[in-house]
Order: structure tokens, then C-alpha cells, then sequence
């Protein structure tokens, strides 16, 4: 089937750009967030098409004063990704690779969104990521990340919350491949193993620089794929940072990260520390991810919406609640000078995991 983006010299296969292949689970997301310096304000947002389920969804969501308000909408894809409007979620280019609009004008909810994303580093390409469950391949993807400050309004049911470049940072992250997406499959590998997923995925903005560092980990805690770089504001240079360590110490009682210690060494040869504290913590399943009713993928007819919301005092530590990003502050030790940073945390730990200590699904 012929579509809008067929109109495009972007074909990569001798066929139209609706096929993508024979995998039921290719995706193509955009996701993104976005916080005030000051903490006060957390927003976030994901939009994806599936299109071998033929289906695209989007979920925004806004964590103010203790409470997460969540927006999710989905709709059949209708074969066309050119039009990037769910409900009443919408993703917009309006300069590739460098500013992205989000609008909301969810009308149930009372929650409205006007947002652009600026980026103010240039993106930056990930490690391809590939994992297996046995002899068959679960993830095959691809993304791109990119540092950047946002400008625009938010309006939560009644309450109008400014945003402003001098206030507030943030990241996007652009990913297409395949991953689990919508029903789970019927027929899984066998025999049937506990699954394990290690990924700690951490963005930082510092004063002209900012820095990457993400690790996927097997159950003996052995980094199978990731990521550490360092970029510079003023001429967009990537530094890759090599004989990463990290030291993780985790909440009593919990798998909540309560500190994250990096080091790792520059190019030059010297060293680099970094000390990374969460703090205010988002579920990652008011955007869909892990969610019961609204996961990724799944069809909830031609076009659906739904509003809910979280009280962030509570913190349930089961699916699908166990995925989470947290703003969090990051001092850094470099040359040594002593850096203040703000970025986020973001943390989905299932499985065992020698080195904390973890050895079923979900203990702590």
C-alpha cells in the first residue's frame, strides 16, 4: 500500500514504506521528558506506531505537587505514519534533528500541553541493541538521544504551568526495531525461564556539557550492551568514556536505586566520578510501558482515550510499577574540578542480579 511517506526519498527496501518486514513487533517511537531546574515539574510523552499491528498510540503525562496525571490514546494506523495525531496527543517535526512540537488538548482530563523540544547538543547515536530469549531474537533496535531545553505551557486542570528555556531541560530519544509489543506471545520459548532485565539509563545536563551513561546487565552482572559518553555544548564533540564501573546501592527493603557511583576514564587517561542521587520518581506505565490495560502495541479500537492518575507519596513495587524514572542530582568529579548536575534515572530491574544480591523475579 502506497502512503504520504512514500513521497520521500527515505526507502531503505524495493517496496513501499509500509512494510517493514515480517516481525509483528517493529516499532517507531518518539519519546520524551521534560523538568523544571527548581524539581517542581515533571512531564513526559511517547508516541509509536506499530506498523504490523497496524496501530498507533501516545501517552502524556505531567507529575506536579505529589500527583501524575496520565494521558494515553490509541487508534488504528490506518498503514499512514505520516499522521502523527492520536486523540488528542500530537508529535510534530518542525526542524529534523533539532526542534520537535508536542501538543494536548485532552478535554476529559482538562489537561492541555503547547511544547517545543530544542536541541541544544547535537543527537547522538546509541550502540545497536540486540537481545535473545534462547535462539530467538527479542530486541533488535536502534536509537538516537539527544539533550535539548523546552519552551511552551501547560495547563493542568485549571492550573497554568509556564515552560521556559531558562527553566527547563530535558531529552528525546528516537528508537525503531523490535521489542515486545502488544499481546504477549502464545507460544514462548521453552523451557520457560525467569526473565531478566538489568537497565539503568542515565542523562545528565551540566553547566556547557552534559553526559550519557546507560547499561543493559546479564544476571551475573556482566554489561551486555551501553553507552558513556561526554559532550561538549560549544562544538558538539562526543568524548567516549571507557573502563566504565559502577557501584549500586539500592533502598531498603526495595529495587529502587538510592545511589548510583560511576567511574570511568577520559581519553586524556584521567579519571572521572560520578555520584547520582534520585529523587522525584515517575511510572514509566503512565506513558503505557509495562501497563496491564494500556500497554504498547495493544489494541483498544479505532480510536480510544483514557485518563488516570498516581499519588507519587505511594510506591508499589510490582508490575507495573517497577519501571521508573527519577529526576535526580549528579555531582561530578572531573579534572579535578566538582560539577552540579540535573538529569534523570531511569530504572527497569527485573530478574537476578549477582552482584545486588537479586535471585527471583521481583525481590528486593
Amino acid at each position: 500500500m502506497l502512503t504520504k511517506a512514500d513521497d520521500y526519498p527515505v526507502h531503505q527496501l524495493a517496496s513501499p514504506i509500509s512494510e517493514v518486514g515480517s516481525s509483528r513487533n517493529f516499532y517507531d517511537r518518539y519519546f520524551f521528558n521534560g523538568y523544571t531546574k527548581d524539581r517542581k515539574v515533571y512531564f513526559a510523552a511517547a508516541l509509536c506506531v506499530y506498523p504490523n499491528l497496524n496501530i498507533m498510540d501516545a501517552a502524556f503525562t505531567v507529575a506536579y505537587e505529589g500527583k501524575q496525571h496520565n494521558c494515553r490514546a490509541s487508534r488504528i494506523l490506518n498503514e499512514e505514519r505520516l499522521n502523527t495525531k492520536v486523540g488528542s496527543i500530537e508529535v510534530n517535526v518542525l526542524d529534523a534533528l533539532q526542534r520537535l512540537e508536542i501538543k494536548v488538548d485532552d478535554k476529559e482530563a482538562n489537561i492541555s500541553a503547547d511544547l517545543i523540544f530544542d536541541g541544544i547538543y547535537q543527537v547522538m547515536q546509541e550502540p545497536k541493541m540486540k537481545l535473545h530469549s534462547g535462539p530467538r531474537l527479542v530486541m533488535d533496535t536502534c536509537r538516537m538521544v539527544q539533550q535539548g531545553v523546552w519552551e511552551g505551557q501547560i495547563n493542568l486542570q485549571g492550573v497554568d504551568l509556564e515552560i521556559d528555556h531558562e527553566t527547563t531541560i530535558g531529552t528525546r530519544d528516537r528508537s525503531w526495531g523490535v521489542r515486545p509489543v502488544g499481546t504477549l506471545d502464545s507460544q514462548p520459548i521453552v523451557p520457560l525461564e525467569i526473565p531478566q532485565f538489568y537497565w539503568l539509563w542515565n542523562p545528565t545536563h551540566f553547566d556547557g556539557f552534559s553526559t550519557h551513561i546507560y547499561f543493559v546487565d546479564d544476571e551475573s552482572g556482566k554489561t551486555i550492551n551501553g553507552h558513556s559518553v561526554l559532550q561538549d555544548k560549544n562544538n558538539s564533540k562526543i568524548e567516549e568514556l571507557s573502563n566504565l564501573k559502577k557501584r549500586v546501592s539500592y533502598k531498603k527493603g526495595s529495587r529502587r536505586v538510592d545511589s548510583l557511583i560511576i567511574n570511568a576514564e577520559r581519553k586524556s587517561g584521567k579519571d572521572l566520578r560520578m555520584t547520582i542521587k534520585p529523587e522525584n520518581k515517575i511510572f514509566m506505565c503512565g506513558l503505557g510501558y509495562m501497563h496491564q490495560e494500556w500497554g504498547h502495541g495493544h489494541y483498544k479500537g479505532e480510536n480510544e482515550t483514557t485518563y488516570d492518575s498516581y499519588n507519587l507519596e505511594e510506591d508499589p513495587h510490582d508490575p507495573p510499577f517497577l519501571h521508573i524514572q527519577s529526576v535526580c542530582t549528579v555531582e561530578l568529579v572531573m579534572d579535578k574540578n566538582n560539577y552540579k548536575g540535573l538529569g534523570v534515572l531511569e530504572e527497569l530491574i527485573l530478574g537476578p542480579h549477582k552482584p545486588s544480591g537479586f535471585k527471583d523475579l521481583f525481590d528486593r
